[in-house]
């Protein structure tokens, strides 16, 4: 156990800091103390050393230079233990401080502001501080750091358990801590300073990630399987890892990768939207005039493939949503997780009854931004824009004979962009804004469509069809002829094309070329 005897604060974010400052002076605890911070503290009626008296140098430079001085680091980083420290710091007049309470200017909070200026960002980089962190947590054996406002209730209650003391597993922890504090706000800044002047269609030569632990999950993908549930320390914007839980049970691996998929897809389209979720898939999707039509049109697509799925809706969910989902639900529809931007207080309550079945609020779609997609590989992270190309009508090359119709024009736009939420190689079968049959992650195209038609079964027949590169060979076009498709959307440039759409002349279909590939692996 260490003895606090002297602290050093020097704070931006002053939460709940009179609070610990009290209890440090009931305590007989001598307070040192700079600028706004001391300020702070006096005009609280608590009695506080300035650290310019306490150096005998004034604070310097517009504030920048406070604390970096020998009498504070050299209290922060002797070791009482050590004979040779303790004669030096005798000699120097250097006094021990055995707690810090600092934390840092707002530096990622200023640069997220869209008019920050290079100059703005620079001088909102702190210096003093994270000094006197890293010094104070490299001595944790004998001096405490605290980094945040949360860690003060603990403190004080350690403080009043063990007579003023702190045991070296809790300043060892503090430093944990602390260290990792300062790693992120070293990350923001380089993450920051590394992009600028980096053109917007070039990937900066180093790439830094923090993200903090939001949670141990109960396991991962498979009961067998650690897992823990980590995130940005800002929102990036509407995702399923930032979206509110409104009630059920904590989420879980797979919920939260199958609620994630469900919200991307639903981002995607403007009108009345429902994808449904089942192994990063949809099983359904579809756009109608109202919610409720979407979500209905989404179910009739594979019922039975909707068991134990998400539901991703894009818009505000009503008492008649909610009812026509419990519906399905009483039909034996098991809906495990939705995901909306919001929900009616009459909705919320309707859907909530279910009280394991996570229910998530995401807030507005209109604010949804690109980022960047990151996936990991063994020794590396792989990093890409996301796929966000744009089709219409225009820019399709009728490919066939016969022309598609202004319905299947649509329709065939509505299953092209559909088709490039589903894992490839993917078939996929829609009737207007209604998918009615998908053939998701098959190892050959042809397999993928007769996935596809088999599940769309009658339906079928004049149906469009949506692949999300081009056919190898004619066999699943052939595929797609007999079962009655009608037209088809696929991106072309297969050194088989020729046959490819001589087989769809054959059968009467319309074909239409994209130029641009969907893949999803």
């Amino acid at each position: 156990m260490k003895n606090i005897a002297r602290a050093l604060i020097s704070v931006y974010d002053k939460t709940d800091l009179l609070e610990i400052a009290t209890a440090l002076t009931q305590r007989g605890v001598e307070i040192l103390s700079t600028g706004g911070t001391a300020r702070h503290l006096r005009d609280a009626g608590i009695d506080i050393v300035d650290v310019s008296d306490y150096t005998g140098f004034p604070e310097m430079l517009d504030g920048r230079v406070k604390t970096l001085h020998p009498k504070i680091h050299g209290g922060l980083l002797a070791e009482r233990d050590n004979a040779e420290h303790n004669a030096q710091t005798e000699t120097h007049g250097i006094s021990a401080i055995d707690l810090v309470i600092c934390n840092l200017y707002p530096f990622e909070a200023t640069v997220a502001k869209p008019d920050v200026t290079l100059p703005e960002a620079i001088e909102n980089i702190d210096i003093g501080g994270p000094t006197m962190i890293r010094a104070a947590s490299k001595n944790y054996r004998h001096v405490a750091v605290l980094t945040n406002p949360n860690q003060y209730p603990q403190i004080i209650a350690d403080l009043d358990a063990n007579d003023g003391c702190l045991s070296e597993e809790r300043r060892f922890e503090l430093a944990k801590a602390a260290f990792a504090h300062t790693a992120q706000y070293d990350t923001a800044i380089a993450t920051y300073l590394v992009n600028q002047g980096v053109a917007s269609d070039e990937f900066a030569d180093t790439l830094t990630l923090h993200f903090k632990k939001e949670r141990t999950l109960r396991y991962g993908e498979n009961p067998h399987q650690r897992a823990a549930f980590y995130r940005t320390e800002t929102c990036p914007g509407p995702s399923a890892a930032w979206a509110n839980q409104r009630s059920g049970q904590p989420l879980s691996f797979n919920n939260l990768l199958d609620l994630e998929a469900a919200l991307e897809i639903v981002k995607d389209f403007s009108t009345p939207t429902c994808a449904i979720i089942k192994h990063n898939n949809p099983c359904g999707l579809a756009t109608a005039d109202t919610l409720q039509d979407a979500f209905t049109n989404a179910l009739e697509c594979d019922r039975t493939s909707a068991f134990g799925s998400i539901i991703g809706l894009n818009r505000k969910v009503t008492i008649q949503v909610a009812n026509t989902i419990r519906e399905a639900a009483n039909a034996g529809v098991k809906i495990d997780a939705i995901i909306a931007p919001s929900y009616t207080e009459k909705a919320l309550r309707a859907l909530s009854r279910v009280k394991r079945r996570p229910i998530l609020e995401a807030g507005s779609l209109s604010s949804a931004e690109p980022v960047l997609q990151i996936r990991n590989i063994t020794g590396g992270i792989l990093v890409q824009d996301p796929d966000i190309h744009e089709m219409d009508a225009d820019a399709l090359q009728v490919a066939t004979k016969r022309s598609p119709t202004d319905d299947e024009i649509k329709s065939l736009l509505f299953a092209w962009k559909a088709c490039k939420h589903v894992k490839s190689n993917c078939i996929l079968l829609a009737h207007g804004t209604q998918s009615v049959g998908i053939g998701a992650g098959q190892m050959s195209r042809v397999d993928a469509a007769i996935i596809a038609i088999r599940k769309a079964g009658e339906k079928a027949k004049g149906a469009v069809l949506a692949s999300d590169a081009y056919f190898p060979f004619p066999d699943g076009v052939e595929i797609a002829g007999e079962a009655g498709i009608s037209a088809i959307i696929q991106p072309g440039g297969s050194v088989n094309d020729e046959p490819v759409i001589e087989i769809a002349d054959a059968y009467g279909m319309a074909m239409v070329l994209t130029g641009v590939r969907h893949f999803r692996h």
